[in-house]
């Protein structure tokens, strides 16, 4: 087995955990040795497992590992991965075992978390450590980059490019032929109907920009 922590020790950190018990069940794969977080005190106790550090103690830790990343902000889940310096440290994709994912050319990244009831059809890439909760589904010929996030239940339709770092907040619908640009953040609730710009709020039915952040 494989010894494996998450990097989070937060709700979704618990709920990451509780999915490795389901590929565990499913397939007995990974020893669960506990949690990483920048603001929780080393050695605080998780459900029974203890928050082993933060990234100086993930930089040193002399074992192989395998992490995965609770965390949401795909801006902070970036600078993070930037500041792992340990060649012992992999990143392993965690899939739910009921998601359901086309057989016709659809590529996972590294890192990724795709969590119980996703939908992913076929002719898809999704890039390095994204994050796909609860129920979300993705269509056709759909395009994800590196880091992005989706709360529960977000529909992404089809022919849809979203770009690096893209977080989309629970319940919100993505049309089809559209492009969502970098570290844009959608609403909760949602409907994108036109292309969104790099770096905006957007919100609302129709959603739209009402902020940008680089201003």
């Amino acid at each position: 087995m494989k010894k494996i922590a998450v990097y989070g020790a937060g709700g979704f950190g618990r709920e990451v955990k509780m999915l490795i018990d389901q590929i565990n069940a499913s397939s007995n794969t990974y020893e669960f040795i506990g949690y990483f977080d920048d603001g929780t005190p080393k050695g605080t106790m998780v459900n029974g497992y203890p928050v082993l550090g933060a990234k100086e103690e993930l930089n040193a830790f002399a074992e192989p590992l395998c992490l995965a990343f609770a965390v949401g902000s795909p801006d902070t889940k970036k600078k993070i991965v930037n500041n792992i310096k340990n060649d012992k440290v992999t990143y392993p994709t965690l899939i739910h075992p009921n998601v359901l994912i086309g057989n016709d050319d659809v590529t996972i990244g590294e890192g990724c978390i795709i969590c119980a009831g996703c939908i992913i059809t076929i002719n898809i890439k999704i890039g390095r450590f994204v994050i796909l909760n609860l129920a979300c589904t993705v269509g056709h010929d759909t395009v994800i980059e590196d880091y992005a996030s989706f709360m529960p239940g977000v529909n992404i339709s089809g022919e849809v490019l979203i770009k690096e770092g893209v977080y989309v907040g629970t319940g919100a619908k993505i049309i089809n032929q559209l492009d969502i640009g970098r570290f844009t953040i959608v609403g909760a609730g949602a409907v994108v109907s036109k292309t969104l710009p790099d770096e905006c709020t957007a919100v609302g039915i129709p959603a739209k920009a009402i902020k940008f952040h680089n201003q």
